[in-house]
C-alpha cells in the first residue's frame, strides 16, 4: 500500500473543522493522515482533535513533515507562511484573496517552480472554474464578470462600506470593480472571485470585474453569477444558489468542493493549479 499523504491544516473555524474531521474519519481509507492543526488560539483545539496533532507554534510546521499544508485561515498567513510552506509542501490556499498582490502572486508561483511544489487553488463556490481555465490557456477567454450576492450578515467587510443595513431594505450594491480593488475590501468574502481570477491567467486580477451585492431577500442562500466571453461571440451565463444560514461567510456545498479539491492535491509538478 502506498504512504498517507501527511496533512497540515491551517485555520479552525467551521471549514478547517469540516476538514479535519473529514480526514479523521474518512483519512486513513483514502491515503490521508493528519500531521498537524494549527489554530490563532490553541486552546480552542484541546478535547476536539487528538493532543498529537495539535501544532501550537505555526514556526515550526516542518518538524511535522506534511505533504500538504491546507491553509483555511486568512490572507495574512498566505503572506507570512506561504513562501516557507511551498518550501517543504504543496499548499491548498484557502484564502487566495491574498493572490490579488501581485508580487506575492508572482513569489509564491516561482517558489513553487523552484522547489517542484503545486500551489492549488480550490475552486470553492466557483462552478465551471477549469473550464474558465481551459478557455484561457487556449487563448480565448476574452473577459470574466462575477457577481456574489448574500445577506448582509454574511459579509466580512473591511471599513464602513455596509454600516447600517436594516432588515428589508432589500439589494444594495456594495462594490462593482476590479477583482484587484475588491479583494483587500472584503478578504474573506471573495475567494471565489479570487479563484476565477487564478484561471483567468490571461486578464489576472485587474482584468476580471467583479460585484458583491448585499440583498436581504437572501435569508437562506448565496448566489454566485459568473459571466465568461469568448471570441467570436461565444458567452456563458451560470447562476449558483449556494444554500447558506444567515450570518455564515461561507455556504454548505462549499465545504463539500473543498474536500474533493483536497483529494487532487497529490503534486502537480512547479505549478499553480486550480482544483
Amino acid at each position: 500500500m502506498a504512504a498517507c499523504l501527511r496533512i497540515g491544516v491551517v485555520g479552525y473555524g467551521h471549514l478547517g473543522q469540516y476538514l479535519v474531521e473529514r480526514i479523521l474519519n474518512e483519512g486513513p481509507a483514502l491515503g490521508l493522515t493528519l500531521a498537524f492543526v494549527w489554530n490563532r488560539n490553541s486552546e480552542k483545539l484541546k478535547g476536539s482533535v487528538p493532543d498529537d496533532v495539535i501544532l501550537v507554534d505555526l514556526n515550526s510546521f516542518a518538524d511535522r513533515r506534511c505533504d500538504v499544508i491546507v491553509e483555511v485561515c486568512h490572507p495574512q498567513i498566505v503572506k507570512d507562511f506561504g513562501l516557507h510552506f511551498l518550501s517543504h509542501s504543496h499548499v491548498m490556499v484557502g484564502s487566495p484573496s491574498a493572490l490579488s498582490d501581485p508580487e506575492l502572486n508572482q513569489n509564491l508561483r516561482q517558489a513553487a517552480q523552484r522547489h517542484g511544489k503545486t500551489l492549488y487553488v480550490p475552486s470553492g463556490a466557483l462552478w465551471g472554474g477549469q473550464d474558465i481555465q481551459r478557455l484561457n490557456d487556449g487563448g480565448g477567454l476574452k473577459a470574466l464578470f462575477i457577481r456574489m450576492s448574500k445577506h448582509p450578515s454574511c459579509f466580512r467587510l473591511t471599513g464602513d462600506v455596509l454600516s447600517g443595513w436594516t432588515e428589508g431594505e432589500g439589494r444594495r450594491v456594495l462594490f462593482s470593480g476590479s477583482v484587484a480593488d475588491l479583494c483587500p475590501l472584503a478578504p474573506n468574502n471573495v475567494n471565489t472571485m479570487a479563484a476565477a481570477a487564478v484561471a483567468a491567467g490571461c486578464l489576472g486580477f485587474s482584468g476580471v470585474q467583479g460585484e458583491i451585492v448585499s440583498d436581504t431577500a437572501l435569508s437562506d442562500y448565496h448566489v454566485v453569477e459568473v459571466e465568461v466571453t469568448g471570441p467570436d461571440g461565444f458567452s456563458v451565463h451560470t447562476v449558483r444558489r449556494n444554500p447558506a444560514k444567515l450570518g455564515a461567510v461561507t455556504g454548505s456545498a462549499t465545504y463539500n468542493s473543498f474536500w474533493n479539491s483536497l483529494l487532487v492535491c497529490k503534486g502537480h509538478g512547479g505549478r499553480v493549479y486550480l482544483c
